[in-house]
């Protein structure tokens, strides 16, 4: 096995920005102080810098930076590459070229470390191995490859750098009659050594997995076929990898030590029936209003951060949702809006009110929960995603849940951006809401932890101080005109940063663009 020798050190969008601090405080267009007044350490406001236009949609899904080299290296499925800039002077980032890959499809993930770049590539056949190749940052020439899991979606350095870590998805074909394995490979920088790891070891768990929350629901599926892998987080010391497991609503937890899996998380449900978790469930009520609904939210993260505290680990999920929707012969669709189904009057005797357009009748639930009786009525109701954020403990307790917090922030502040972003305000309420998809962390000198929240369909960022991991702040509201889709987030440190300011990266894969702002 060949052995990998690490790199030696050899259109303009106009800005919108919302900044508050607490909720009683002011709206206004990021100013908040006089410029000469003294900054204080640790002061938490973004400021849009730049945005530059790569490509039209999917150009920019997700970016990595290479603090070595000064580039921003960003996912682009537009042009199926690596979309490679210069941002030496981020006032005016210099396009440098694209890593591309014969006879490979485009990439669907992007890391970067000291000279080094790594790309997560699927196999032209999308259910054999693929592949995560490594680039040097300057010379953008391919310095090695290995072999990882079936369609692998999402990879990461370790912050040491001996490792990459690798969520292979497995998705299964349209017709549903293949589903390959999910997985999670580790693959040693350095020597090449890739471990795929499986979860064949947890089938005689499933139904207790289930019993606390868990999906295993393809057909004819058992547990370690049906799960997905999403996004990867890793522990600060390189030990401790969490990767999500998105449709199946659960949290894998990986040694990277021992190359493990050392157990799987059920994250359970939402209960929006209660105080503080109200929720818009339709788009045809004609208001923009929260209220007490009788369903579950299934949290189903997509991106998950790791921060600590106090030599505490905790884990901070995007909860996204996502139904499986394969449209094949037979094909595998699990969603539908409650107007169309069947409900147990004994349970629901206001059925016919509940199931009109403008109450619950346009929410969009999975089918393949609430049926406690199998009489073939939903005797409960599950929908897609939070719509909110959670903080965990490392082995998966759950501390902190935003709640309506993302809905009822965004109603308060920008009302025309309310489920849906500014052309569609109210237009999701029946789908996911604002979809909270991206999160990152900033660490700012170890005595504060702020985290970053991109909601995909609001075409907003949303800072909140999370220091404290059971009593959030929130902070302020990024967003910049012309921006669709935030799907990537990437915090630089001021050490690394051309600017010697911390830097908020964000790619929005509809708009093709990537923004940039700057504390």
């Amino acid at each position: 096995m060949k052995k990998l020798r690490i790199p030696l050190l050899s259109l303009i969008l106009l800005p919108s920005f919302i900044s508050c601090g607490h909720i009683d405080d002011f709206i206004g267009d990021g100013g908040g102080g006089d410029d000469d007044s003294p900054i204080e350490m640790n002061t938490v406001d973004f400021k849009f810098l730049n945005s530059f236009q790569v490509g039209g949609e999917g150009a920019a899904e997700i970016s990595a930076f290479d603090a070595y080299s000064q580039r921003l290296f960003v996912t682009n499925a537009e042009s199926g590459a690596i979309s490679v800039y210069d941002l030496s002077n981020v006032g005016s980032p210099v396009y440098v070229g694209d890593i591309v890959r014969d006879h490979v499809d485009p990439p669907n993930s992007v890391s970067a470390h000291n000279g080094l770049v790594v790309g997560a590539f699927e196999n032209k056949d999308n259910f054999k191995e693929g592949y995560v190749k490594f680039f040097d940052s300057m010379t953008l020439e391919e310095v090695a490859y290995a072999k990882v899991g079936v369609l692998p979606d999402m990879v990461t350095f370790t912050p040491d750098g001996k490792y990459v870590v690798v969520a292979n998805e497995g998705e299964p074909n349209d017709d549903y009659s293949v589903d390959p394995v999910g997985s999670i490979s580790i693959v040693n920088v350095e020597t090449l050594a890739s471990y795929t790891l499986g979860f064949e070891a947890f089938n005689g768990q499933e139904e207790s997995l289930e019993a606390q929350g868990l999906r295993v629901f393809g057909p004819h599926a058992n547990l370690a076929m049906d799960l997905e892998p999403e996004y990867v987080a890793v522990s600060d010391d390189s030990k401790t990898a969490w990767v999500t497991l998105q449709e199946n609503n659960g949290v894998a937890v990986v040694n990277l030590e021992t190359k493990q899996i050392e157990s799987i998380l059920p994250l359970g449900f939402k209960d929006h029936s209660q105080p503080g978790n109200e929720m818009d469930p339709s788009n045809e009520d004609g208001k923009l209003e929260l209220r007490s609904v009788p369903t579950f939210g299934m949290y189903q993260p997509d991106a998950i951060a790791y921060y600590t505290v106090n030599g505490m680990d905790y884990i901070v999920t995007a909860n996204e949702g996502d139904a499986r929707e394969y449209e094949g012969h037979p094909g595998f669709i699990e969603e539908e809006r409650i107007k169309d189904i069947v409900l147990d009057p004994s349970v629901f005797p206001d059925y016919e009110t509940l199931q009109a357009e403008e109450n619950l009748g346009r929410l969009k639930i999975t089918t393949t929960l609430g049926d406690i009786d199998h009489d073939g009525d939903f005797d409960e109701l599950y929908s897609y995603g939070a719509r909110s954020f959670t903080i965990w403990s490392g082995m998966g307790q759950l501390l902190y849940d935003s709640g309506n917090d993302i809905a009822m922030k965004t109603l308060d502040l920008t009302p025309e951006a309310f489920n849906g972003g500014i052309d569609d305000v109210d237009d999701r309420s029946d789908d996911k809401g604002a979809e909270p998809e991206a999160v990152t962390i900033l660490n700012m000198n170890d005595e504060r932890q702020v985290l970053f929240v991109g909601l995909e369909r609001n075409n907003q960022i949303m800072v909140y101080d999370i220091t404290n991991p059971s009593s959030p702040e929130f902070i302020q509201i990024l967003s910049n005109t012309g921006d669709v889709g935030p799907e990537g987030l990437l915090v630089v440190d001021a050490a690394d940063s051309p600017t010697g300011e911390t830097l908020l990266i964000v790619s929005n894969e509809v708009s093709g663009t990537v923004t940039i702002y700057e504390n």
